[in-house]
């Protein structure tokens, strides 16, 4: 089973994740590492765990989720999966870095995409891609049915949603992709968001003021 392990890196406090298994494998997603020591914080878990990386893998690219792709692709060589959807807004990225003062060298290698209702193997674990667009054109979520727990990017947190005020964003698109992506799965799935912390399909459903059932 692919165990959890979160760090919040960088000045927007983003939540990267690295999953692993009994195996030592491991994938990395959403890589937020801006400062020096936050990537030799994720090297240092990554070491000391004797984890051996399989997979670079972005929910979406606004900036503070690809910080540290580059790092994870110089460090491990690994390439880069996303939604296609999502090239243009890497692309965009740096120029959002230095609008909010936070320049920073972008991935520039092989992009491999990745399609909705496909899966991804980490060694004997899967993912399961979840097309969740609205708060980026190209946003997936990567459910883990075994573990109970999907990792969102910022489409639901606890008691929030993801903005949608950004270039590429709509707000019924987002409020869809929770209703039919999120809110279709067990009550007891823990969302493991972009931003702040974890909580419930369930909570979600019966406190959350943008999307909540009445």
């Amino acid at each position: 089973m692919l165990s959890v392990k979160v760090f919040t890196f960088n000045p927007i406090q983003e939540n990267t994740y690295v999953l692993y298994n009994e195996e030592k494998q491991c994938c990395i997603i959403d890589p937020g590492c801006y400062f020096s020591e936050e990537k030799l914080e994720l090297k240092k878990f990554i070491d000391e765990e004797s984890l051996q990386p399989l997979l670079l893998l972005n929910t979406h690219c606004h900036l503070d989720h690809v910080f540290g792709n580059k790092f994870v692709y110089e460090t491990w060589k690994l390439s880069l999966h996303i939604h296609e959807k999502e090239k243009s807004v890497l692309g965009f990225a740096p120029q959002s870095g230095a609008m909010y003062q936070l320049p920073f060298e972008n991935y520039d290698a092989e992009l491999s995409f990745i399609n909705e209702g496909t899966k991804i193997a980490i060694g004997k674990d899967e993912l399961e891609i979840r097309f969740t667009p609205g708060h980026s054109p190209g946003s997936v979520s990567y459910y883990n049915k075994e573990g109970k727990y999907i990792i969102g990017g910022d489409v639901l947190f606890k008691g929030s949603i993801g903005r949608t005020d950004f270039p590429g964003c709509d707000f019924s698109t987002l409020i869809n992709s929770i209703q039919t992506q999120f809110f279709t799965l067990p009550d007891e799935t823990k969302v493991y968001s972009g931003h702040g912390p974890a909580t419930t399909i369930g909570y979600e459903k019966m406190n959350n003021p943008f999307v909540k059932e009445s």
